[in-house]
């Protein structure tokens, strides 16, 4: 019998999360997650002689279940483990936790118990016939643990995990949808445990070639397992540092290149240039100015830049100083600038991200238009959140919002506009970007007429305020209301307003257009939507225009 995944998740979480005991959520979730994966694997590709991962007699899941009550479970279950590893040269990916560490699961049959306990949990789901949005359940089940233990590790531990709604917007913005190419290639450079990438590449409906460089070997690890539950097995991760070290180069030793870049790097770190030496760069990635020792926001930034193809797009998560502080990283902001690589800058919610509760933002960056831009494109998305326990979260609404506005670059009072070049690098901004200079999202003053308290009557620059309604329907101001005798001011024709609007012929026209409009919706999709059977995708007919 299928499941719901709100039951899935809910009660993994609740289930697991009462066996960790003492143990910190950010070592703990190195267990769950591990068994989750081959839960996974072993329902999936277990016994399928094409399958891109072989499970080897005795590395199978339903080897692990067998040992429920053995008072060896922990030994035997890293011996498992080790045997799908090896199978598939997953050594140091997929075999990092140690079920039989005594420090962590308890010694004896406290272990024994716990570990029999957890194999259990997992035991008792049947998976392989419950698919919802086209993604297994059990790869978004991983996404949703990784996202609770990121909320519960604490400050510093949670940066492994990107917001998933964060991380459609990146790819929204970018430009990855429908139209994307299987063989074009996205790239993050701290990658975590990949959820941005993979967010990015559910947009493309036709596949993507995902790259990506992740510094935390266990991080790296999640990353790997993350790919293969998502069904990009052939994902290039590597474990290493992509600053001081990155893996994916050219022919010529420069770095590759790529369609599309994303990232979320760690705010403002203070060792970024350790294991290089920036004024002599061998990838030439400061060319724009070099960022201050102990502050690499920039740094990032640059090597995403530097990791563009000449008609590249990219987006990056930074905080809101890299918009408007002074010294070296002005003038690297400055040169962006003048060059036109910055397309736009998207303010978001405070508290969205894990391990930091400071606002940030989203830069995007558009190297094939750069030489023509005359504007930044600049939206304020700092109110649009819902709480969520102790975190905030954007809703479907909020994204739509982002991404409609920017992609279709509507400017909008207190919420977006594009900026002008000269107004940027005017001296009274002198290439600053921080957002409030050039938005006002402040909402804006209750007026209060006291001549109309005192001497009754409607202000018409109330009623004027009103003018999208009246160009809808042209002659309802003045069926509504009439002047009173004194200048800039009216009083109501009508006892009951509400009454007169839906009496007023150009009401009742454009309510005959909307149910128009309506039925012929209905008309259009209702074979298509009643006709769904078992197993269609419904993210193949859902489309947010």
């Amino acid at each position: 019998m299928a499941i719901k995944k709100s039951q899935l998740y809910s009660s993994l979480w609740q289930s697991c999360d009462e066996l960790r005991g003492g143990m910190d959520a950010s070592q703990y979730k190195d267990y769950v997650l591990t068994l989750l994966f081959m839960k996974y694997i072993s329902d999936r590709y277990a016994g399928d002689p094409d399958a891109l991962i072989e499970v080897p007699d005795g590395g199978s899941f339903a080897d692990m279940a067998n040992l429920k009550g053995d008072k060896e479970i922990g030994d035997k279950i890293n011996k498992i483990i080790s045997r799908l590893a090896e199978a598939n040269d997953l050594q140091g990916v997929i075999d990092l936790a140690d079920f039989n560490d005594e420090s962590k699961l308890g010694a004896g049959k406290e272990m024994q118990d716990r570990l029999s306990k957890l194999v259990a949990i997992f035991e008792g789901l049947d998976l392989p016939g419950n698919r919802a949005e086209g993604d297994d359940l059990l790869g978004d089940a991983y996404e949703y643990l990784m996202m609770h233990f990121a909320t519960e590790s604490g400050k510093n531990k949670g940066q492994f995990y990107t917001p998933a709604e964060v991380s459609r917007i990146m790819a929204k913005v970018v430009g990855i949808g429908p139209h994307t190419r299987q063989d074009e290639t996205i790239y993050d450079p701290t990658c975590g445990s990949g959820s941005l990438l993979l967010k990015a590449a559910d947009e493309a409906p036709n596949g993507i070639t995902i790259y990506g460089q992740e510094m935390d070997n266990a991080t790296w690890s999640l990353a790997r397992m993350n790919m293969i539950l998502h069904g990009h097995p052939t994902a290039e991760l590597y474990n290493g540092n992509a600053l001081a070290a990155p893996y994916f180069k050219n022919q010529y030793d420069n770095l590759r290149t790529f369609d599309f870049a994303v990232a979320n790097p760690p705010f403002s770190a203070k060792a970024w240039s350790s294991g290089l030496n920036p004024e002599h760069d061998e990838y030439g990635r400061f060319e724009y100015g070099i960022p201050p020792e102990k502050n690499g926001d920039y740094a990032f930034l640059l090597h995403l830049i530097t990791s563009l193809k000449s008609k590249g797009k990219g987006a990056i998560i930074m905080p809101h100083g890299v918009l408007f502080r002074g010294n070296k990283e002005a003038d690297i902001r400055k040169n962006l600038i003048e060059r036109g690589f910055i397309k736009g800058i998207i303010g978001l919610p405070a508290n969205l991200f894990y391990g930091t509760g400071i606002p940030a933002c989203i830069l995007v960056i558009d190297k094939e238009n750069a030489h023509a831009r005359s504007g930044i494109f600049m939206i304020d998305a700092s109110k649009g959140f819902l709480k969520d326990g102790n975190k905030n979260r954007l809703r479907a609404q909020d994204i739509h919002r982002i991404v409609d506005v920017f992609n279709k670059q509507i400017e909008l009072p207190r919420y977006s506009r594009m900026v002008p070049m000269a107004e940027i690098a005017s001296p009274a901004n002198d290439y600053n970007l921080n957002i409030p200079r050039y938005i006002d999202s402040s909402d804006p003053e209750d007026l209060h007429d006291l001549d109309a308290h005192l001497h009754g009557g409607i202000p018409d620059r109330d009623l004027d305020a009103l003018g999208d309604y009246w160009e809808v329907f042209p002659s309802l101001r003045q069926a509504l209301f009439i002047g009173n005798g004194r200048a800039g001011y009216s009083e109501a024709r009508v006892e009951t307003v509400k009454d007169a609007i839906l009496d007023h012929g150009e009401f009742k026209s454009y309510m005959t257009h909307v149910s128009d409009v309506l039925d012929d919706w209905q008309a259009t999709h209702e074979p298509l939507l009643k006709g769904l059977e078992k197993g269609d995708n419904p993210r193949d007919i859902i489309q947010c225009e």
